[in-house]
């Protein structure tokens, strides 16, 4: 592209070639009312004149016919010089000049239909003469070619297309942002025919005989920015796979059932899922739909807390929740049913963070929903998601050009790398700019996780930055203890409590639901060695009671971030005791 490349580019000649005809004629309609000139290829060129649409076919502009069965329309430098010519070049404007060619300004193209192919059950033969050539070709060619010609690969954007022309033309800001979805679009075909070669049609012995192929690909789409990551100074998005979102479009019947996963579920009430949410949620709709009776699981910090069957969802829940009480405040629960109205007001009685279930009952709703914090969810049960319907149906809106392509970014703290995901709202195998290295990644059913990573260097991981908050400061060596301690603990799984002494850790509790078991464990696995050790907790104690059992115990000093609305109870605990507490004010689940 050139130094001053477009900003906005008229739109005067355009070429059409599309395999799904939706919104095609009204398409041709609206440009040639504009005054633009239309090209198109074979059966896009027929619809288009039967329409009354003025029309010249692409074998008129080549001087050469369509052949070999349609592979060979496109594949022209009367097509090709047209759509990579970049018209801020004077260089380029002469050569067309020289050559007789015109340059287009406009690109409206997607591919044969490989995916739907492949999920009919065709014949091999059939599936390899549905991968389109010239089809990525011109998408690939006019998206680089962006600063002087504008590219569109949905028919949920020809809506834009006219508006753009009325308008002067597509904005260079416009028509990256078009280019981004075509690469896109280019790049998951590709990653759809390189796996089934690898896994179906071309495996080798290992994909053979394993059932592994030699090569996976996916390619994700952000679905949602997070208010943050798994600890508030990192930051988070959801990203979904676009491969099965075409897959989806190919074959709606192989999307039924809880298999479509967490990330495609529908929020009904509530507040936006965080991080932590969709981590739990997921593991409750693993526990749950495990069965086919109906079945209750109630999850914290990944873990069931209780899980049981029932005659009925509300039998499970009661039996789920008897399990252990304590655990369940704050807890996820997911039921493998439709929830009742009987089951709703059990639910009710106990604080809960989120509800995921296939339905729920009008008056179950109603139940719920008197709560602001609890957040429901419904997981899609045996209806398809909504995702672009195959060719001829009704395609969702896309985002508007020129502004952002998915949620606003997070309004929590800023974590300490880059964006959640790269330009375009798109994420492959290969980020720039080492954006890889700095970020963690989680799967959960139908998407990633994807968050900037804790490297435990936030201030609050500075020891001369915590807060005293009862007793006094410790030695020299004690601090240095607490500050092992401190960092050590951020590897140990949520909920996490380490104890140590003389740079070695003496127990640890670890992967509890609770954090009070986490004391317990950690006391229990020191023995005697946790009198005069020091302590650290990943997170806050929601109670005094836990940080109590480490001072039964003879710890002599703990950290941890602090924040909790009992704040004021665990330090009067630790006054009470004599024990030195800090606050770090950095939390660091790590689940």
């Amino acid at each position: 592209m050139t130094q001053n490349p477009i900003r906005r580019a008229p739109i005067r000649r355009a070429l059409i070639s599309v395999y799904d005809k939706t919104g095609l004629e009204d398409l041709a309609s609206g440009l040639h009312a504009a005054g633009v000139e239309i090209v198109s290829t074979g059966s896009t060129a027929a619809r288009i004149a039967a329409a009354g649409v003025p029309v010249t076919p692409v074998e008129e502009l080549t001087g050469f016919p369509e052949c070999l069965d349609g592979r060979v329309k496109t594949l022209h430098p009367r097509v090709h010089a047209g759509l990579l010519a970049d018209t801020a070049n004077a260089a380029h404007e002469a050569q067309l000049a020289e050559l007789g060619i015109e340059p287009f300004q406009l690109l409206v193209s997607n591919l044969y239909p490989f995916e739907a192919t492949v999920a009919s059950g065709a014949s091999p033969e059939q599936c390899v003469e549905q991968i389109d050539i010239g089809g990525p070709s011109m998408v690939r060619a006019a998206a680089k070619n962006h600063g002087s010609v504008a590219v569109v690969i949905e028919p949920s954007r020809y809506a834009d297309v006219l508006a753009a022309v009325a308008e002067g033309g597509f904005t260079l800001d416009q028509r990256r942002q078009l280019a981004a979805e075509a690469f896109a679009h280019t790049a998951a075909y590709d990653i759809a025919v390189a796996s089934w070669f690898a896994a179906a049609y071309a495996p080798d012995e290992t994909a053979r005989d394993g059932g592994w192929p030699k090569v996976a690909g996916a390619l994700w789409r952000r679905a949602d920015v997070l208010r943050y990551g798994e600890n508030p100074h990192q930051r988070g998005a959801l990203y979904t796979d676009i491969s099965a979102e075409r897959a989806v479009v190919a074959s709606p019947a192989a999307a039924r059932g809880p298999e479509m996963g967490i990330a495609a579920a529908e929020l009904l009430h509530g507040k936006a899922m965080s991080y932590n949410n969709y981590v739990d949620a997921d593991a409750a709709r693993r526990a749950a739909y495990d069965f086919a009776e109906p079945c209750v699981a109630i999850i914290k910090h990944s873990n069931p807390c209780g899980i049981a069957i029932g005659a009925d969802l509300a039998e499970a829940h009661a039996k789920a929740h008897a399990c252990d009480p304590v655990s369940a405040f704050g807890g996820v629960i997911a039921a493998n049913g439709p929830v009742t109205a009987a089951l709703a007001r059990q639910i009710a009685d106990v604080f809960t963070e989120v509800v995921i279930a296939p339905g729920f009952d009008a008056e179950a709703l109603d139940i719920l929903a008197a709560s602001k914090n609890v957040r429901l969810i419904r997981l899609g049960g045996n209806d398809p998601p909504q995702t672009p319907p195959a060719p001829g149906g009704t395609h969702p809106p896309r985002p508007p050009l020129g502004g952002a392509s998915g949620p606003p970014g997070p309004s929590g703290p800023p974590g300490p790398s880059g964006p959640p995901g790269p330009t375009g709202g798109l994420l492959g195998a290969g980020l720039p700019g080492g954006l890889l290295g700095a970020m963690e990644w989680r799967q959960v059913t139908g998407g990633i996780l994807l968050q900037s990573a804790d490297r435990v260097n936030e201030p609050g991981d500075d020891p001369a930055n915590w807060q005293l908050k009862a007793g006094d400061p410790v030695s020299p060596a004690v601090l240095a203890d607490l500050a092992f301690a401190w960092k050590a603990c951020r590897s140990v799984k949520s909920n996490a409590i380490l104890l140590a002494s003389g740079g070695a850790s003496v127990g640890v509790g670890m992967g509890q639901v609770n954090r009070v078991d986490s004391a317990r464990l950690a006391v229990l696995r020191a023995g005697d060695r946790a009198a005069g050790s020091v302590a650290a907790s990943d997170a806050y104690f929601p109670f005094p009671d836990g940080f109590e059992i480490l001072a039964q115990a003879g710890v002599r000093a703990v950290a941890e971030p602090g924040g909790s609305i009992r704040d004021h109870l665990v330090i009067a605990a630790a006054e009470a005791a004599g024990i030195p507490l800090y606050f770090t004010g950095v939390r660091h689940f790590y689940h």
